[in-house]
């Protein structure tokens, strides 16, 4: 009899599996669906092979969106950095000028988000950019685009910028300039070169991590560009003392660019140090958050594998208690 009890426990544990890998396959097959459904979910917009050959006639659009949303990122944005302390706008109260700048940083990316977000994923940021190719969401060759598409952007947004500038009599490109970030003489409290690059990239590591927080198939779409709008003026509220505040190397490289000079031979920093920051972002994803399928990572992927392993032992050792009422001694009793 008590063969026969073992013979039962051990089909019942076969049939918990068998519905526990149907169940698995039903999940992925819906994950596949809601992804091939909404092809353009914030960050993604197509990944892999699959998706490159369904939607590529679709990539002249990813990058036009991408161009468009930098040109109207610089305007707005380093626009209202360049009027509000260029020209002297915020008063008496300095902090109120730092305020409206942070702002205006935040509902301009907020406003993309919703507007290029369905068609590109709303990056308008080669740091987001890399963030979301390290996470596996987009293709190295589609970053690439984004990237050429991005730092175009910046430039033709700070061309425009410029070219309204020059309407007023006023404006001056070496006193007033375009909202450019900078170090040294060119910071609000006079920070070093490396105190920016510091700066930089843990800003940026919280601003990509809330990004690509936001962006996972589990987050609301509803609320994530008013999350990412939200993260990037908090971000911008701290750093525009420091040295105005990037966190996107296409923002400070259209300026830069176009105003020359000092700028110019800063703008290093501000292209490096947000991927740098952006690569510390997806390492900090990957702790939180599940693994893109098929990535490994040594170490963290062996401890959250031990992980599983306790889980799926644990039943187990609860197993012979549950078993006891069956056994042949007891029910003969």
């Amino acid at each position: 009899m008590r063969v026969s009890c073992v013979q039962s426990e051990c089909v019942g544990a076969m049939k918990q599996w068998v519905a526990l890998l149907r169940m698995s396959f039903a999940t992925q097959s819906l994950a596949t669906q809601r992804t091939e459904a909404r092809p353009g979910y914030v960050l993604r917009g197509g990944s892999g092979s699959s998706a490159s050959a369904k939607y590529g006639g679709e990539m002249g659009r990813k990058y036009a969106a991408e161009f468009v949303g930098t040109i109207l990122l610089v305007f707005f944005g380093a626009g209202a950095a360049a009027l509000i302390f260029g020209y002297g706008l915020y008063g008496s109260s300095y902090a109120a000028g730092v305020v409206a700048v942070a702002l205006a940083f935040g509902l301009i990316y907020a406003a993309l988000v919703y507007v290029t977000g369905p068609i590109s994923g709303g990056h308008v940021n080669p740091a987001v950019t890399l963030g979301a190719l390290l996470s596996r969401r987009i293709g190295p060759v589609q970053a690439i685009g984004y990237w050429i598409a991005q730092l175009g952007g910046g430039i033709v947004g700070a061309l425009l910028l410029f070219w309204m500038m020059r309407t007023s009599p006023h404006y001056s490109k070496a006193t007033v300039g375009l909202g450019a970030n900078g170090y040294g003489a060119n910071s609000i409290l006079h920070i070093s070169g490396g105190g920016a690059f510091l700066v930089e990239v843990l800003l940026t590591t919280a601003f990509v991590l809330v990004v690509l927080s936001l962006t996972r198939e589990e987050a609301s779409i509803a609320v994530s560009g008013m999350g990412i709008g939200i993260a990037l003026a908090l971000v911008n509220l701290i750093g525009i003392p420091f040295d105005g505040a990037s966190v996107n190397p296409a923002r400070s490289f259209g300026p830069a660019v176009v105003v020359g000079g000092t700028a110019l031979s800063q703008v290093w920093v501000f292209l490096v140090a947000p991927l740098v920051g952006a690569v510390f972002a997806a390492i900090l994803h990957y702790t939180l958050h599940p693994l893109p399928t098929g990535l490994r990572l040594p170490g963290l992927h062996s401890a959250r594998a031990e992980g599983v392993a306790a889980e799926s032992v644990a039943p187990e050792s609860v197993a012979p208690e549950s078993a006891e009422p069956e056994d042949p001694g007891r029910m003969g009793g």
